[in-house]
């Protein structure tokens, strides 16, 4: 914690990361799924029909440029996912990161799970919350 209060980021990736040397491959096989199924699609013409269904929409050709963006964004939100299910935060930079291309998590967060709590025998739960509703 600083002077204010605010958390201070990890110095080194090493300090936020105590996996096993085997851990990446939880995210590479995340990763796999969507680039799988991107793969298929591709096979069975989806790229062609996403083309031509923009370019026939009110959008017209510059919805085109679009494409990039919506990508790009379904890459992040895999990432930011697959970070928060093995516990990391994405908006947290370590001191030692950072600049192109590792600037995600100066970004908003993708992530469509809570990101889980570490557990200290190195398995994950989700973080619950500490707040109590009355009724």
């Amino acid at each position: 914690m600083t002077d204010n209060g605010a958390a201070t980021p990890p110095q080194t990736m090493e300090d936020m990361d105590e996996r096993s040397n085997s851990a990446w491959m939880v995210s590479f096989a995340a990763a796999m799924v969507p680039f799988t199924a991107f793969c298929y699609g591709h096979s069975r013409g989806m790229t062609v029909k996403i083309v031509e269904a923009t370019v026939k929409s009110p959008l017209g050709v510059y919805g085109l440029f679009l494409l990039p963006f919506v990508s790009l964004g379904m890459e992040k939100s895999v990432y930011d996912t697959v970070q928060s299910i093995q516990g990391f935060d994405p908006c947290v930079r370590p001191a030692d990161r950072g600049g192109f291309p590792s600037g995600g998590a100066a970004l908003p967060s993708f992530s469509l799970v809570p990101v889980m709590k570490r557990t200290p025998d190195g398995s994950f739960m989700l973080k619950r919350s500490t707040s109590t509703q009355s009724a």
